[in-house]
């Protein structure tokens, strides 16, 4: 992988901030002040290393019917690339659910969809059967799909669209307003685990970001096709059984960290896309460390935000006010904690020990 982006972030660096565990507890845990290549390798090794091996193309059948549930009927599987409500077989092969236990062959069923093509890989990842493991049988890359949307979509490699999933320009697809978010942060998570076997450009066309192998339309869709349920639910359910996470679902913002860009795609945790901005002359916290009260020193008396995050992340306190004041921190645990201060367009973030 080529040299990336180096634009540093003012964030605390000697804590690993995480809105998930899973990047903290164990082994390969995560430093998140790494940028570029440094973070690549670093999540390469964390997903890599922590991953279920017996885990088969079989197994993910069952586990469609509890990850990719439809939120408003629990009896339905959501459908990749699908777009029209209605169970019932039909003419359309954009159907958008089905029943979950219509799972097989026929054109009234959904079956796997390998989103990362099969033959696009380099080496390809082979055939497929049930007891199978290992690349073709990574659930992250597999989705369910409606059985005739899925062999129209075959090996065709992703191009930018509009509107719902189909074919664009010359033999390619595009998987459809709702669905591109969810697909750009599959090829980055496939990209990361298994590197240059699943280069982005051999499952998608169209320019690349500077500098990097990533393809600039799915740092676009990263962006504009915001985190489902449905991505966070399958997430939290294949950490369990399967033993790793996307982290570009967890956090697309790192997608930004690693491969630049000018797209500003969400930062879930909220301690990453922060503003390389000194405050220090008008900001202030007093004392440092503290217990029970900390004096917060606004000596502008602009309208700030003032946010609290926790060792891993989580935000546990949010206010705006616009002059010094005291805030009790008594019903917080003793350690460190970021304290996230904006004002405008500008941003600090401050280390508060609490004893």
């Amino acid at each position: 992988m080529k040299q990336l982006y180096t634009t540093l972030f003012l964030i605390f660096g000697l804590i690993t901030f995480s809105q998930q565990a899973y990047y903290t507890n164990g082994q390969n845990n995560i430093d998140f002040t790494l940028t570029g290549d440094n973070m690549y390798n670093a999540l390469q090794t964390k997903i890599s290393n922590n991953f279920n091996t017996s885990y088969t193309y079989g197994d993910i059948r069952d586990d469609f019917k509890i990850m990719d549930l439809d939120p408003t009927n629990a009896d339905n599987v959501l459908l990749l690339y699908g777009s029209v409500n209605n169970v019932n077989c039909s003419a359309t092969t954009d159907r958008r659910i089905r029943d979950k236990d219509d799972f097989g062959g026929s054109n009234c069923d959904y079956n796997r969809e390998h989103i990362f093509a099969r033959s696009n890989a380099n080496p390809g990842m082979g055939s497929t059967s049930n007891s199978f493991t290992g690349i073709v049988a990574d659930p992250h890359n597999l989705r369910p799909t409606d059985v005739q949307r899925n062999g129209n979509r075959g090996s065709k490699k992703f191009a930018d669209g509009t509107g719902n999933s189909g074919d664009v320009g010359s033999g390619n697809w595009y998987p459809g307003d709702e669905w591109k978010g969810d697909v750009a942060r599959a090829m980055m998570y496939m990209y990361v685990r298994y590197g240059d076997r699943c280069l982005p450009s051999l499952n998608g066309s169209g320019p690349t970001q500077p500098l990097t192998d990533m393809l600039q339309i799915y740092l676009e869709w990263n962006e504009e096709d915001p985190v489902s349920d449905i991505e966070n639910n399958r997430n939290d359910h294949l950490e369990n059984v399967y033993g790793n996470r996307n982290p570009f679902v967890d956090n697309p913002y790192l997608a930004k960290i690693i491969w630049g860009g000018d797209e500003e795609p969400e930062d879930t945790w909220g301690i990453l896309s922060v503003d390389q901005v000194e405050l220090d002359t008008v900001l202030s916290l007093y004392p440092n460390p503290a217990k029970d009260i900390v004096n917060v020193n606004i000596s502008n008396n602009i309208e700030t935000r003032i946010e609290i995050y926790d060792v891993l992340g989580k935000r546990i306190f949010i206010r705006k006010v616009n002059e010094s004041m005291p805030i009790d921190i008594s019903s917080l645990k003793s350690g460190i904690y970021l304290f996230k201060f904006i004002q405008e367009n500008n941003t600090s973030i401050k280390k508060l020990i609490i004893q």
